[in-house]
């Protein structure tokens, strides 16, 4: 696959091993490993190689380089509440109002840990702050993932700016981007992408909107673009087509794909519900880019299109029904999974045609889902909140291989390398490793 072997080479340096998991949704960008065959059944007492403890809380899935892996936390430091601003007070409207939560000042810390055994490593703190507006009792304040290129490791908190360590924890620049005013103070989560010299930094909240693109060693601003869309919580997606490199952004608006050169847009479509938070993924010149929160729309894109595509021969299929609205696309060779809303209901259609090998399958003890889907050494494992992951044979027919259980919540993605899976819980980071 022509497409496959440049956004390997997109998000990985000259000599780096393309089996490390170095963005949250793996080596392509879809979610999946070409090599990793970490095991389908673990439990308290059966390949748990070890968990570690993550102080404070947050859902920003795990990364991993070399012999580390990394995860981002905000951890209150127990100063005096303090009030949230009065337009930011109550949220919701009418009857059923209820007051916004005090915000309390925290520590927003970068966490390594080696991978072989669990010990960790260091605990940086990119900075102490109180929150300026609360979040959803679901979200937090760390729900951005970390992203590495193997020298450095990348920590986006949002309103609280982005940091760059080494990954022997040294700092080695930040940046603020101001604050966010996000939906209904539902909160932060957009992830940063890196591709070769460049970090790509989506900005979007009911304020001034923009895409940035950073030199990925100093920091500095090489373009910025104003995008009119209000709250997104999806993260850019790196693709190339014709020899130009694209970077493709959701948004409640328009899904649309930017020149990674300069940022000037090359095209668009509409279509997309309510504050978007699923990532697109792509294969073979096409990307996939939905939402499902008040709405359904799942679009399959030619990235060789060009302004507005809607209407046009650049759009190669839709589906308006049962589309996902937190977890993200997975995209398997020719199969693309999904789940419907933040249910546990899985489809998996053709992603040339769109139409489906299997469709609306009940993963069982899954009830609500945050994490996405990823699929590694021939298996999908899906994660609900409950802390199951449903393990299910990677084609076109749907079978359960085996139902698992770490036994506490989990929303962030799991990492999959070599014979490993890291599944960052509310509490702890959980290696699953073949021990018996």
């Amino acid at each position: 696959m022509r497409f496959l072997s440049l956004a390997l080479a997109a998000f990985f340096c000259s000599g780096i091993h393309a089996e490390e998991w170095k963005h949250w949704r793996g080596p392509s960008g879809n979610g999946t490993s070409p090599t990793a065959k970490p095991p389908t059944e673990w439990g308290s007492s059966k390949n748990i190689a070890w968990k570690a403890e993550i102080p404070g809380a947050g859902s920003g899935s795990p990364v991993v380089t070399g012999n580390r892996v990394f995860v981002v936390t905000a951890v209150p430091t127990g100063g005096k509440p303090a009030e949230p601003p009065p337009s930011r007070r109550s949220r919701g409207r009418g009857f059923g109002r209820r007051p916004a939560a005090p915000l309390v000042e925290m520590e927003f810390r970068v966490l390594c840990y080696d991978r072989t055994n669990g010990k960790k490593l260091w605990d940086e703190v990119a900075v102490t702050a109180t929150p300026h507006e609360g979040t959803h009792s679901t979200n937090g304040f760390a729900s951005a993932s970390p992203c590495t290129d193997g020298e450095y490791v990348y920590a986006h908190f949002g309103s609280r700016g982005l940091y760059c360590y080494s990954v022997e924890g040294k700092l080695v620049w930040k940046r603020d981007f101001g604050k966010m005013q996000t939906r209904a103070t539902f909160g932060e989560g957009s992830s940063p992408t890196l591709v070769g010299d460049k970090i790509i930094v989506p900005f979007d909240h009911e304020g001034a909107s923009k895409l940035y693109a950073l030199n990925s060693a100093t920091g500095e601003v090489i373009w910025e673009v104003k995008r009119d869309e209000p709250t997104c919580w999806a993260t850019p997606l790196i693709v190339e087509s014709a020899g130009m490199q694209q970077i493709v952004m959701n948004g409640q608006n328009y899904a649309r794909a930017y020149d990674l050169a300069t940022g000037k847009e090359l095209w668009r479509c509409g279509g997309q519900t309510q504050r978007p938070v699923a990532t697109p993924v792509a294969a073979e010149d096409v990307v996939y880019v939905g939402s499902g929160f008040r709405g359904a729309f799942l679009g399959a894109f030619e990235l060789t299109g060009s302004g507005d595509i809607a209407g046009g021969d650049a759009v190669k299929w839709t589906i308006k029904q049962d589309t996902p609205d937190i977890a993200s696309l997975l995209l398997s060779e020719n199969r693309l999974y999904y789940h419907k809303q933040k249910t546990g209901i899985l489809t998996c259609v053709d992603a040339v045609t769109g139409q489906p090998f299997f469709d609306r399958q009940r993963l069982p003890g899954i009830e609500t889902t945050y994490a996405s889907p990823i699929a590694a050494g021939g298996f999908v494992f899906a994660t609900g909140r409950s802390g199951k992951t449903v393990v299910i044979r990677d084609a076109q027919d749907f079978e359960i291989v085996a139902v698992n259980d770490v036994g506490e919540g989990v929303d962030a993605t799991p990492a999959a390398i070599d014979d490993q899976l890291f599944i960052r819980g509310e509490k702890h980071l959980f290696c699953i490793r073949e021990t018996n």
